[in-house]
């Protein structure tokens, strides 16, 4: 089951084959904060308002060739 990102009910990551993945997304993008647990490790959290969740697979985008490709030529 694919996982996506999620600020309040709003997806607004792609799906990932897995949460880890997700999560690895959140930290990249600044949403992962490190706060202080019980022992000597910090406990990884989402920053307020996200959450990680199951979600429907994106569907599969297909470029058609030609409808956005542009030819560019270099000025003489």
């Amino acid at each position: 089951m694919p996982y996506a990102l999620f600020c309040e009910d709003a997806k607004i990551s792609r799906a990932y084959p897995t949460e880890a993945d997700v999560w690895k997304h959140a930290a990249e993008n600044g949403l992962v904060v490190d706060v202080a647990s019980e022992g000597n490790h910090p406990k990884r959290i989402l920053d307020n308002g996200y959450t990680i969740r199951p979600c429907q697979r994106d569907p599969i985008e297909k470029h058609v060739r030609g409808a956005t490709d542009l030819k560019l030529t270099l000025g003489s």
